[in-house]
């Protein structure tokens, strides 16, 4: 079972405390981790088809260009732990190249991606052994009873989520995924390049406005999720990048004076007053070689497109 009901109803209040708290310091934030319910997780699908969004298409090219060799390196009888499942199409590539895998863990805090990504591996490796597991992997790395079965345990990280944290928590969570899988275990993990800032910006502002509602999704959950009295069309989406952290920010702008109520709380509102929701902070190779090396890790390897739009590397657990 993924999930049972008392996991509904914490899954339920963590998304209510989040927004409160959020809600109501200054500046006001809306954590990222909860884009991803049904809708949003088919939004973001919908996101990865767009021709501005390049990070998917390219970490699927390195995939298929790349895949052999990372199963190479990480080598006989593993266990993948992927954290944030998604579509599953880079998984199975990865998954079609390792040597008798004892077993594959996907994490996602969206019960619906996890399911459809089960759904779609079960298609192509009918005779993998599957754990799923519905958390929050931000502040929950499971561990596996197939562990005890492999040689290495490997921490599978794709489609860039790792930039959607602050560098101090990219840093303390790389620390959870090493001790979560070990001396000796391994983490394969993909991320955005420093690039033109066109292309960046570009990316999470595509034409057809699909990324303006993924982000307003947000405000559609509190009112369906959390009755919360709150217009998701009074707020207008909005992505810029910021040199100094580089990263793209996003926010929820208020298009007007109003006042949002969340579990009978107010929380006013000016004209033009923002909601931070997101950050994807950009890296080079060498930055992020940096960031394993101060979790414990130590680089196996780097695989590129031919762009270098986009990096996915292997590390090893010191």
């Amino acid at each position: 079972m993924l999930r049972t009901p008392h996991d509904v109803a914490t899954q339920r209040d963590g998304f209510l405390q989040a927004v409160l708290d959020g809600l109501g310091r200054r500046p006001r934030s809306l954590p990222c981790r909860f884009f991803y319910d049904e809708r949003g997780s088919q939004l973001f699908e919908a996101i990865c088809e767009c021709p501005e969004y390049y990070l998917t298409r390219t970490e699927l090219a390195i995939m298929e260009a790349d895949a052999r060799a990372m199963a190479e390196a990480i080598g006989p009888r593993s266990l993948i732990v992927e954290l944030g499942s998604g579509s599953g199409a880079k998984t199975s590539l990865l998954l079609k190249h390792l040597e008798q895998p004892v077993g594959y863990m996907p994490v996602d805090i969206s019960l619906e991606a996890l399911s459809t990504t089960l759904g779609r591996l079960a298609e192509k490796h009918p005779d993998l052994v599957v754990e799923p597991v519905c958390t929050d992997f931000s502040t929950d790395i499971p561990r596996s009873k197939l562990a005890a079965e492999a040689q290495r345990t490997v921490v599978y990280f794709p489609g860039s989520t790792v930039g959607n944290c602050e560098p101090e928590d990219a840093v303390a969570l790389l620390q959870r995924i090493a001790a979560a899988t070990g001396p000796g275990g391994g983490l394969l993990v993909g991320f955005d390049l420093v690039k033109d800032v066109a292309t960046l910006e570009a990316a999470y502002n595509d034409a057809q406005g699909i990324t303006a509602r993924f982000n307003g999704n947000l405000l559609v959950r509190m009112a369906s999720e959390l009755g919360a009295d709150v217009d998701p069309d009074g707020f207008q989406h909005r992505s810029v990048w910021n040199p100094k952290s580089s990263a793209v920010e996003s926010f929820l702008v208020s298009r007007k004076a109003q006042v949002v109520v969340v579990a009978g709380q107010s929380f006013a509102f000016e004209a033009g007053e923002v909601i931070h929701t997101e950050s994807s902070y950009k890296y080079s190779v060498e930055q992020f070689e940096e960031l394993g090396a101060r979790a414990g890790m130590t680089l196996l390897g780097t695989w590129l497109d031919d762009k270098a739009l986009f990096a996915v590397q292997m590390f090893e657990v010191d």
